[in-house]
């Protein structure tokens, strides 16, 4: 060899491995960075994905045109141009992530389209590729099964569309990625290539693969689909050895894998570390490992069995009857997607509701016009969605109804003159293995009332009026842990006292643990403010996911609670009503929600007298980040966090809300809270979920120390903000107003000033 060649087979390697740890360091690196923007509550620009798949295009293919260009030897120059080739074509596909990521059949079907462009513009250019032999295409599918099998296990399907666009996307980037993965393949292996140029050959090859599959796939699928598609050329450079292979048949089902079987919009670390981005995970590692196996088989076995050909098709029909076993018997089977929230035009008419002095003849009142409008104005759409026979599920506290359909009906949808607009309302897929609960609890009860407690005054006011006794309290969460000792005597009970629409569950539990700390903060014995309440729940976080749909179920349930399984529009029992509602979540774009979503609820639970109370969300310190519905209304009373020291903390969201209104209202400790954590146990959370549940125990307190205060939500808020401790947020760049609303909430003065008012207006 001489020293030139040397040089420039050094090159070369030094250029693959540089292909490499870009590409993965870019995009893992962009993946991070969004992960982090999402974590402070906002999402990464629509342009930052696109931006940072060009970015490693540019790395990658700038010396490879180089090493194409300069070296003497005709293998570098190979390698330089076809790895040149596919990273510019990694970044052309990546364009397609200018999609919003709650379009996700648009962007598959953009894929497909710039892949199949892309892929006839070669083809034009460098001319037709010569057919591959008939069995070598059934093997090549067999081992592109194989990488599909770990898929089918650990994923799930979204919905028909969805599913059909992937499927196009995966075919149209496996014959973009053929013409470069052959020749890439052809400089190793030949006929009397063995292991060492059938490693060769696939080294190149997969190097080829990273750098085209790293524009495939939405933030993070293409993170997984660089672990798993990129092996797949050690496979094909063992089918090379016997002629050409099909590489659309080994890719196609490799790329539809991830593609069609892993949601990115649940691969978020927010919904923690054993959710679909663990699963996803291990189904890119096991297809690795399957592939790299089948690979390490077919290089004796296309080397000196004779009869291969002949056993070719029954070969790849075994594998794809395990595929349909795998997904049957392991997998998730079925569709699981494509559905909309329809918001009509007319919502119903609640004024007046207030001057009505019975409590619960103004909650019945309202949930009378709510249901009543509901069910004359949606009269036609149900008739015309039964009509094209899709199903849907009514709702009434937000006058809407959820429809089980994608875009192709989005658009007869919103065309509709009754109709105002159509949401998106993502549903979760199913997993393997239902994680466990995200927080559990390690600590002992704490010994007296802890410092959150005490720094409210809350306990003062236990020796001095009341526990809260004959106030309930109802908590929308990911549950309750109904046996914990904090919460297990103070459960209202009943068959009206808790909805679990996701697992159907029969008694109060907790998959997550959020709920049964927030609620134990507010009622619980022991570490709650008002422990003589009693409390009702609903699940609407099965797995720190939520959507329009998801909140409307449990916040109907909250308004006229009914028996699991009953029509809520007709079953519904609002004398059953909870006085004080405690909301420690928030719905933004990612579950569906626009501003204006939730509005009309919040506004109807002001109307029937029904205090709500709402988490300012964790998005600070940067002003102008309470932007997530329900925090966002003015009928909401949004709750930030202080410090042990009564300092604001640094994540609680500030104001002004994207309608101009100062927010938060009020503060209440949220850094470091112990409370009741699933299993018995207890722990330290924090963030403004931690903090609102502080209110709602206080509204409890003060109305169970007067009686007449129930339902006057007006005059009850005044009380509140009138009696304040103090918190100095004069530094704050946001203003006193938008970064500690009125101050710290004191437990003690309010219910004294409550005590005091003797004379209430009207509500």
């Amino acid at each position: 060899m001489t020293r030139s060649r040397g040089w420039a087979l050094g090159l070369t390697i030094v250029l693959g491995l540089w292909a490499v740890a870009v590409t993965i360091g870019v995009h893992a690196g962009a993946w991070l960075v969004g992960e982090a923007v999402q974590a402070l509550g906002s999402t990464a620009p629509r342009w930052f994905w696109p931006v940072a798949g060009w970015l490693a295009a540019v790395l990658v293919a700038g010396p490879a045109m180089l090493l194409a260009w300069l070296s003497p030897v005709p293998f570098a120059r190979t390698a330089g141009r076809q790895w040149a080739l596919t990273a510019l074509l990694g970044g052309l596909l990546g364009t397609a992530r200018f999609v919003p990521d709650t379009y996700h059949e648009v962007y598959l079907a953009l894929l497909a389209l710039l892949a199949a462009a892309a892929a006839l513009v070669h083809r034009a250019v460098r001319g037709r590729a010569e057919r591959a032999d008939r069995w070598l295409l059934w093997l090549a599918l067999a081992a592109g099964l194989v990488a599909l099998l770990p898929w089918l296990w650990v994923g799930a399907f979204g919905g028909l569309v969805e599913t059909v666009a992937a499927l196009l996307a995966a075919v149209a980037v496996a014959w973009l990625a053929a013409r470069p993965a052959t020749a890439l393949t052809a400089l190793g292996a030949s006929p009397r290539s063995t292991w060492g140029g059938t490693a060769l050959g696939g080294l190149t090859a997969g190097v080829g693969l990273l750098t085209l599959v790293a524009g495939v796939g939405e933030p993070a699928v293409q993170l997984f689909a660089l672990v798993a598609i990129p092996p797949l050329a050690f496979p094909l450079a063992a089918l090379a050895r016997r002629g050409r292979p099909a590489v659309p048949a080994l890719l196609a089902p490799a790329l539809f894998g991830p593609l069609a079987l892993i949601d990115p919009d649940e691969t978020t670390l927010l919904l923690g570390l054993r959710d679909v981005a663990f699963w996803a995970v291990i189904g890119a590692v096991a297809s690795l490992i399957l592939v790299l196996l089948a690979g390490a088989a077919l290089v004796p076995a296309t080397g000196r069995v004779r009869w291969l050909p002949r056993f070719a098709a029954l070969t790849a029909a075994v594998v794809a009857a395990a595929g349909v076993l795998v997904a049957t018997a392991l997998g998730q089977p079925g569709l699981h997607g494509e559905r909309l929230f329809v918001i009509m035009k007319e919502q119903a008419d609640l004024s007046g509701l207030r001057d009505v002095p019975d409590r619960t003849t103004r909650i019945r009142q309202t949930y009378e016009r709510l249901v009543g409008t509901a069910e004359r104005s949606q009269a036609p759409l149900r008739a015309a969605l039964r009509a094209k026979r899709l199903d849907f599920t009514p709702f009434y506290l937000v006058n809407g109804v959820e429809v089980h359909a994608g875009p192709l009906a989005r658009q007869w949808l919103e065309g509709r003159s009754d109709v105002d607009r159509v949401l998106l309302n993502p549903q979760l897929r199913p997993l393997p293995v239902t994680p466990g609960p995200a927080h559990d609890g390690s600590s002992v009860a704490p010994a007296t009332p802890p410092w959150n407690v005490t720094l409210i005054k809350a306990d003062q006011v236990w020796s001095e009026f009341t526990t809260g006794r004959g106030i309930v309290v109802g908590s929308s969460d990911s549950g309750v842990d109904g046996n914990h000792p904090a919460l297990r005597s103070s459960f209202r009970g009943s068959d009206d006292s808790w909805l679990d629409p996701f697992g159907h569950t029969r008694v109060p539990f907790d998959p997550n643990g959020h709920g049964t700390h927030t609620l134990a903060t507010a009622v619980g014995v022991g570490v709650g403010v008002a422990p003589g309440a009693q409390w009702i729940a609903c699940a609407n976080l099965p797995r720190n996911l939520g959507s329009m749909s998801a909140y409307l179920d449990c916040l109907q349930f909250m308004l006229a609670p009914y028996p699991a399984g009953a029509d809520p529009l007709h079953a519904g029992e609002p004398q059953r009503a909870p006085h004080v509602l405690t909301n420690s979540w928030g719905c933004p774009k990612l579950e569906g929600c626009d501003t204006r979503s939730l509005q009309q609820a919040v506004d109807a639970f002001s109307a029937a007298g029904i205090f709500f109370v709402a988490a300012a969300g964790n998005t600070g310190p940067d002003c102008a980040t309470v932007t997530d519905p329900p925090a966002n209304y003015p009928a909401t009373f949004t709750i930030g966090a202080v410090t042990r020291t009564a300092q604001v903390a640094s994540f609680s969201s500030r104001g002004p809300t994207p309608a101009g209104l100062p927010k938060p209202d009020l503060m209440a400790p949220g850094a470091a809270i112990v409370s009741a954590l699933p299993g018995g146990g207890y722990g330290a959370l924090s963030g403004t979920s931690m903090a609102t549940p502080h209110v709602a125990g206080v509204v409890a307190l003060m109305w169970a120390a007067n009686p007449a205060l129930i339902g006057h939500i007006e005059q009850t808020r005044t009380l509140m903000l009138r009696t304040t401790q103090p918190v100095d947020a004069t530094t704050s760049p946001c203003g006193q107003a938008d970064t500690a609303g009125a101050g710290l909430v004191d437990a003690l003065s309010a219910v004294r000033a409550a005590t005091a008012a003797t004379q209430t207006p009207t509500p």
